[in-house]
């Protein structure tokens, strides 16, 4: 009896003592939506959600986190994403333990989080963010069927070039198609190609959504964002079908991925009515 009170004694230590690092704004949102927010104690720049992530110590920026500021708050696991698989190696050599995650696709978001919930025994509320993602998923299927839809990401106030937008295997391409609709940038370029102003002609998007989720810090309004893409002799200027999503959620796919698809199903359903 007293060996087995010992070992419990201990099993719990080991856990009041759990110490993670969120090596990206993705990642520490999935673990404090996993209810382990408590046990982070170190992040990245731009880790802001939820409030509680800005005062936590930061270990530099999403692409050069500092190897020695990892060290000096003593994690006893590190999640990072496929970027900082050297840094992993480096973390593996001081014994210190990593998982590496992908949150490009639908797919590997979903993998994800089900993985990171179950390295952090949280297994259960991982499945239930998963389920909720599916049921926000399915709501937006076939509201409109084969529209063109261009993603784009930033604050362009002038569209002669630099435009970024969502290319294909990303989770925005996915969400585009299966929603019933197509990606206006068809094209063998992943991630976030960037296009200029003749590109954007040629792609001729029928739905544009813009994601500027700084508008306002910048001190941009609506009309600064929109009125650019309005003056193109697109299908989405001609229907006046072009929208912004401002919001931070818009590009950090986490739990928050609910969000987004709430905000793009109310697009949908907007142009849908109006044509």
């Amino acid at each position: 009896m007293i060996k087995l009170f010992l070992l419990l004694s201990l099993a719990l230590n080991i856990f009041a003592s759990e110490r993670i690092i969120a090596l990206s704004p993705s990642i520490n949102e999935i673990v404090f939506a996993l209810g382990k927010g408590d046990k982070v104690v170190g992040n990245t720049t731009f880790c802001e959600f939820p409030k509680e992530a800005v005062n936590i110590p930061k270990v530099g920026g999403y692409f050069e986190p500092s190897l020695e500021k990892i060290v000096a708050l003593n994690p006893t696991l590190v999640i990072m994403q496929e970027n900082n698989y050297k840094l992993g190696e480096k973390l593996k050599q001081l014994d210190i333990k990593s998982k590496i995650v992908r949150i490009d696709t639908l797919s590997n978001i979903r993998g994800s989080i089900l993985e990171i919930g179950k390295t952090l025994e949280r297994e259960d509320e991982a499945n239930k963010i998963v389920e909720e993602i599916d049921s926000q998923l399915k709501k937006v299927k076939n509201i409109t069927k084969g529209r063109r839809i261009l993603i784009v990401m930033g604050h362009n106030t002038s569209l002669a070039s630099r435009i970024f937008v969502a290319g294909q295997n990303l989770y925005f391409d996915d969400i585009i198609n299966e929603s019933g609709n197509k990606n206006a940038l068809q094209s063998q370029r992943k991630g976030q190609p960037v296009l200029n102003m003749e590109n954007i002609i040629s792609c001729n998007p029928d739905i544009v959504i813009l994601l500027a989720h700084s508008m306002e810090e910048m001190g941009l309004s609506r009309s600064d964002l929109i009125n650019p893409w309005l003056e193109l002799p697109i299908s989405a200027a001609k229907s006046n079908s072009i929208y912004i999503i401002d919001k931070t959620y818009s590009g950090i796919p986490s739990d928050r991925l609910v969000y987004f698809l709430q905000d793009f199903r109310e697009i949908l359903n907007d142009y849908k009515s109006g044509n």
